[in-house]
């Protein structure tokens, strides 16, 4: 055969592969291929293959129009019937609330995950696009609705991108060019009574979308409580409980991980499994704290639950003038040393704030302890401030069970996690009480011009169950999570403060931890260059190794999730394997 024979014949072939390949055929390129797949590629699926998994999934799958669509006249290029000025205005007064995003299938809860692609202050003539929201999202309800979905992006080579409440400050529940699992409506709750060689007793049966406010609530219905997250619409099974979780009740019971009975997941394989301690273990070992969207979807957990009892709580809050600043922050240091080890050994979880505005205590929560004994633990901080000649407010109330407790102060200080860009790390007992002024002098250097919340717990001596949680949770007095705020009209401005994160105020804490240190895998910096040790410690070779094991070829992928180095994101959203 000639050469021009050659040339000729390979030409055709590969043009018969493309278009078998859009016809879904054949897969020219195969889930191994070195990028996915994206819209512009002659292998993205045709109209007609979305049309068939639609049908597959009875209806549920939805294109994405960003939520703020409305506030431009063109979308994605074209003329926007969706335009309206009205519902634009109405959208900016609820932007702020965590909710306007929690019931989208799409929107970026942290902002910066948005790309500033449709923003509603831009002005109506700026294009509004898809950007980095997923291109297609699957409301499961059903287990098949997942390995529909799971399957799917296998076989066409799509990034798949798993999203449940979208409280996500790491950009894992958002992803251009991607198909998109939704489990935010598995929302199933069942009472057991628990019976293993490990545990044996009530339990909680919870879907992966169950919000922290309505498994107390369900809980609260039989006399019980359950371990979960501080913010009343964190889902708990999908995602908290992958990143240890810590709340309320954690000096108490320990992380949110370490009450998983057992868990139903479909893995990257398409198998529908359950993870617990006699079966598929290694995967149940890092499911607990191990990291989300990267070993399966989680679509249930049965947690422990414990009997219900009266609890405390106490807020404190002190102004700073400039004047006041140095007894203020040397009072914060007596807060560490004197006041939080021991509401923390007593069971007590402490919630505090230091910002440009001043210092404050919101909350303190004692399960199981009275008002006057919560004010006795409180004592040593009020004592210091009295000695400084500093002006503060304190109060405290008794409640007649945990759910009557969180519902007292969960409204008022729920903080829009959708306003900041975040960062995080833990901070160790011996550091805190042996280092405390080089500690302070951090805490000070980054509250002066950010946000920062110290969350304070002791899980040292918690059932930990051999979960994959980083080891450091089992020596930190507190973590510190800090952010820089979002600047809706200067995306500039916005991209700085993500800057100051990273390059600027998480060193001033990493410095305190050169030998190691580490951060919590929910409240982290997405850019943590060294996000393997950070993140996971010595449980991270482990835990690629049962990523390997279960996600053979690598169909999920998160950003600083276990595996995820081995892919990169590059400039036009199209995800690739690092040569």
């Amino acid at each position: 055969m000639s050469t021009r024979s050659v040339l000729a014949w390979s030409a055709v072939l590969v043009a018969l592969a493309a278009v078998l390949a859009r016809d879904r055929f054949f897969f020219f390129f195969s889930a191994d291929s070195v990028c996915r797949t994206i819209p512009i590629d002659a292998a993205w699926p045709s109209t007609t293959a979305w049309g068939r998994l639609n049908e597959t999934v009875d209806g549920k799958l939805i294109a994405t129009v960003p939520i703020a669509a409305p506030c431009h006249k063109t979308l994605n290029g074209e003329p926007n019937s969706l335009y309206d000025e009205e519902r634009c205005a109405v959208l900016r007064d609820t932007w702020f609330l965590p909710e306007t995003h929690l019931e989208s299938p799409s929107s970026p809860m942290s902002y910066l995950f948005s790309n500033d692609t449709c923003n509603p202050w831009s002005g109506p003539d700026t294009p509004c696009t898809t950007g980095t929201d997923a291109v297609y999202v699957i409301n499961a309800t059903e287990v098949s609705d997942i390995q529909e979905g799971v399957r799917f992006a296998t076989e066409n080579n799509i990034r798949l991108v798993i999203r449940n409440t979208g409280h996500d400050y790491l950009g894992k529940s958002t992803g251009a060019h991607s198909l998109s699992i939704w489990i935010h409506n598995f929302k199933s709750t069942e009472l057991l009574q628990y019976s293993s060689s490990e545990y044996t007793g009530p339990a909680v049966k919870m879907g992966a979308g169950v919000e922290s406010l309505e498994a107390y609530k369900f809980a609260a219905s039989h006399g019980l409580v359950v371990a979960g997250g501080n913010c009343p619409t964190v889902a708990l099974a999908g995602g908290f409980i992958q990143g240890g979780g810590h709340g309320p009740l954690a000096s108490k019971y320990g992380l949110a991980a370490d009450t998983v009975l057992e868990m139903e997941v479909v893995t990257p394989t398409g198998d529908y499994v359950i993870a617990s301690p006699k079966e598929n273990t290694d995967l149940f070992w890092a499911l607990r704290g191990g990291g989300g969207g990267t070993f399966g979807v989680v679509t249930s957990a049965t947690v422990k639950a414990f009997t219900d009892t009266y609890g405390s709580t106490a807020s404190m809050m002190v102004a700073n003038t400039g004047a006041n600043a140095d007894a203020l922050y040397s009072a914060i240091g007596g807060l560490i040393q004197k006041a939080l080890p021991g509401l923390v050994d007593a069971g007590a979880f402490v919630v505090w704030i230091v910002a440009p505005f001043g210092f404050m205590i919101s909350p303190a929560v004692a399960p199981g302890l009275t008002s006057a004994e919560l004010d006795k633990l409180m004592q040593p901080m009020i004592d210091i401030l009295k000695g400084a000649g500093l002006e503060y407010q304190y109060s405290s109330a008794q409640h007649k069970t945990f759910l009557e407790s969180f519902e007292s102060y969960s409204q008022a200080t729920s903080w829009n996690v959708s306003d900041y860009n975040v960062g995080g790390r833990l901070i160790p007992r011996a550091l805190a009480l042996e280092r405390t002024d080089e500690l302070v002098g951090a805490i000070r250097h980054i509250s002066t011009t950010a946000f920062m919340s110290g969350v304070s717990y002791n899980v040292a001596s918690a059932d930990a169950g051999g979960g994959a949680a980083h080891p450091y949770f089992r020596e930190t007095l507190f973590g510190l999570a800090l952010g820089t705020p979002v600047n809706y009209t200067d995306w500039g401005a916005t991209l700085a403060g993500q800057g100051r994160i990273t390059h600027d105020l998480i060193p001033a804490l990493a410095r305190l931890t050169p030998e190691g240190g580490a951060a919590y895998l929910n409240e982290a910096n997405f850019e943590q260059s060294d996000f393997q040790r950070t993140l996971y410690g010595e449980n991270y070779e482990r835990l690629l190794a049962i990523k390997r094991k279960y996600d053979p070829k690598s169909i999920m992928y998160a950003r600083t999730a276990v595996g995820s180095e081995e892919w990169e994101e590059r400039g036009d959203g199209r995800l690739c394997r690092v040569k």
